[in-house]
């Protein structure tokens, strides 16, 4: 693979989780910035015919991401009756969790107990998505994770931002663009913390953080041809898989997994 599973400063237990959150609302801007919220719908528009229930199981949810978002616009946009969207994670936002589930109507909630995204419980049906957290997980977890997936015979959408097919010297010239665009991206974040202020602006620990993570995701992002050596003994005639690359100047990738016997709709 030509995909490096080096550390990325967000996941080290020892970093403190008020600057995790900090970051984790940099990325839902980035993601907006990008388009991500409706290219994903477009994206989940397709899944979701092939779901029994207009339900959307976000995995390695963290802070929520763009997923809130992606929501809004699936109902907006596509109309979608009933739909739902649970928020897991293997490490729930207790704090996140808690002021969703108060403020939520029902339609989006976030499970307060621990979910292995490589061993979800079958009964949980709906279309799983892992955005921009895929990269994460190492080749054999990655897998495990494509494997359930496919034994629970539920559709699955993967997504990441980074598209790891530039030269390898290129990852790094990411670190002083993304250290830089911190400081210009930051007004826009919500809520805006006196947190996200001092150690941007004054004591730039999240723009180190920042940049070094950003650049590290390109590191670890499975490129298309990574996806089929994790797809390796996958293939069924009765569950398809499709990869590609969508999106603008920057081609973000993404990764469906389809129980094709279970079409619920027309595409």
């Amino acid at each position: 693979m030509k995909r490096i599973h080096l550390f990325e400063i967000e996941d080290m237990p020892w970093f403190p989780d008020s600057l995790r959150q900090c970051i984790t609302r940099l990325i839902v801007v980035m993601h907006r910035l990008l388009g991500s919220p409706g290219e994903l719908a477009t994206l989940l528009n397709r899944a979701l015919k092939y779901a029994s229930k207009p339900v959307i199981i976000d995995l390695c949810s963290g802070s929520g991401g763009p997923m809130p978002e992606v929501f809004d616009t699936l109902k907006a946009k596509h109309g979608i009756d009933g739909l739902k969207l649970v928020l897991t994670d293997l490490y729930p936002n207790r704090e996140m969790a808690s002021r969703i589930n108060r403020e939520s109507d029902g339609s989006i909630t976030y499970l307060t107990e621990s979910v292995n995204a490589a061993n979800l419980d079958s009964g949980k049906q709906g279309v799983r998505t892992m955005v921009g957290s895929f990269h994460h997980m190492r080749p054999e977890v990655a897998h495990n994770i494509l494997k359930n997936a496919k034994e629970s015979r539920q559709p699955i959408c993967v997504y990441e931002v980074s598209d790891n097919s530039i030269p390898i010297w290129l990852w790094w010239i990411a670190l002083p663009m993304n250290f830089l665009m911190v400081f210009f991206i930051t007004p826009m974040v919500r809520p805006l913390t006196w947190q996200q202020l001092v150690f941007t602006y004054l004591i730039p620990v999240i723009p180190l953080c920042f940049a070094w993570d950003g650049a590290v995701s390109n590191a670890r992002t499975y490129t298309l041809t990574d996806l089929d050596e994790l797809l390796f003994g996958l293939n069924t005639a009765e569950y398809r898989w499709e990869k590609g690359r969508v999106g603008g100047r920057l081609k973000k990738l993404y990764l469906f997994g389809l129980p094709i016997d279970k079409a619920y709709g027309k595409e």
